[in-house]
C-alpha cells in the first residue's frame, strides 16, 4: 500500500509540474506574440513615418520649383529659370565690345572672347592641338579614337556627334527651320541664319589688321589674309599651281576638267567662267 501512495504522490508531482510547465510555454508565447505585435506595429509606424516624410519631401520639393510657364519646363532655382526663360523672349544681355555678337550667359560670352583674345587653354594630349573651349577638345579627340556613334538610316553616313546626325538629316528631309525675316530665306542652321542677317544689316565684324578691311565671315577675313602672308594653301592635283582661295582653285580646275557650266542664251556658247560669260554677252547687247 506503501508504494501505491508513494507511486500516487510522484504522478501528482509529475502532473503540477507538466501543468506548471504548460502555463509557463503558454505565458512565453503570450510574450513573444506580444512582442512580435508590438515590433509589428512599431515597424508599420515607421514605415508611415517613411512615407510621411517622403510625400512631405515631394510637396515641398513640387513647391520650391520654379516653373516656366511657355514650356512647362521646371527648375530647382529662380535664377536657372530667369536664364531659360531667355530663350523664349530672345534677350541677349551679354555682349561682345570686340565684334558686337550677344549671349543670354556670361559663361558664353567668356568663351566667345577666346577668339578675340586668340586663347586655347584645352590641348589635346595626343597632337598637342589647342582649343578654346572644352567641348571641342572634346569632339576633336574623338578623330584619334575613330568614333562615329551616331549613323544615318538613310545614307549610313556616320558622326562623332548626335547633333551633327540631327543637321544632316536635314538634307533628307529639305527641312529649313531658321528662316530671314528680311527676304524669307532659310536655312537648316542657326549659325547660317545668322551670318546671313549681316548682308541685311551691313554688320563687317571681322577686321584684317594689316590693311583695315573688314569681313561679315570669319572664313573670308581667314582667305583675305593669305593676300599679306602670301599663303596659298589651295594646290591643283593636276598641275601643282597653288591659290590663295577655294573658289579660285574651283575655276581653275573647269581648265582641266573641260566644264563649261555658263551659257549663252542668245547663241548657246559655253563659257568655263562666268565673268568670261559677262564678257561675251556685250558682243550681243552692243554694250
Amino acid at each position: 500500500m506503501a508504494f501505491i501512495k508513494e507511486e500516487s504522490e510522484d504522478v501528482k508531482i509529475e502532473e503540477t509540474f507538466t501543468v506548471k510547465q504548460e502555463d509557463l510555454q503558454e505565458q512565453t508565447d503570450l510574450i513573444e506574440e506580444n512582442e512580435e505585435s508590438k515590433e509589428e506595429e512599431h515597424h508599420v509606424k515607421i514605415e508611415e513615418k517613411t512615407h510621411l516624410q517622403t510625400d512631405d519631401i515631394l510637396k515641398r520639393r513640387d513647391k520650391n520649383r520654379f516653373i516656366c510657364t511657355q514650356c512647362g519646363k521646371s527648375f530647382g532655382r529662380k535664377g536657372n529659370l530667369k536664364t531659360h526663360m531667355m530663350i523664349h523672349t530672345g534677350e541677349k544681355p551679354f555682349t561682345c565690345t570686340q565684334c558686337g555678337k550677344s549671349f543670354n550667359r556670361s559663361s558664353h560670352l567668356n568663351e566667345h572672347m577666346r577668339i578675340h583674345t586668340g586663347e586655347n587653354p584645352f590641348t589635346c594630349t595626343q597632337c598637342g592641338k589647342s582649343f578654346s573651349q572644352s567641348s571641342h577638345l572634346n569632339y576633336h579627340m574623338k578623330i584619334h579614337t575613330g568614333e562615329k556613334r551616331f549613323t544615318c538610316t538613310q545614307c549610313g553616313k556616320s558622326f562623332r556627334q548626335s547633333s551633327s546626325l540631327t543637321l544632316h538629316m536635314m538634307i533628307h528631309t529639305g527641312e529649313k527651320p531658321f528662316t530671314c525675316t528680311q527676304c524669307w530665306k532659310s536655312y537648316s542652321r542657326s549659325s547660317h541664319l545668322y551670318q546671313h542677317m549681316r548682308i541685311h544689316t551691313g554688320e563687317k565684324p571681322f577686321t584684317c589688321t594689316q590693311c583695315g578691311k573688314s569681313f561679315n565671315r570669319s572664313s573670308d577675313l581667314h582667305q583675305h589674309m593669305t593676300i599679306h602672308t602670301g599663303e596659298k594653301p589651295f594646290t591643283c592635283v593636276q598641275c601643282g599651281k597653288s591659290f590663295n582661295f577655294s573658289s579660285t582653285l574651283y575655276k581653275h580646275m573647269k581648265i582641266h576638267t573641260g566644264e563649261k557650266p555658263f551659257t549663252c542664251t542668245q547663241c548657246g556658247k559655253s563659257f568655263n567662267f562666268s565673268s568670261t560669260l559677262y564678257k561675251h554677252m556685250k558682243i550681243h547687247t552692243g554694250e
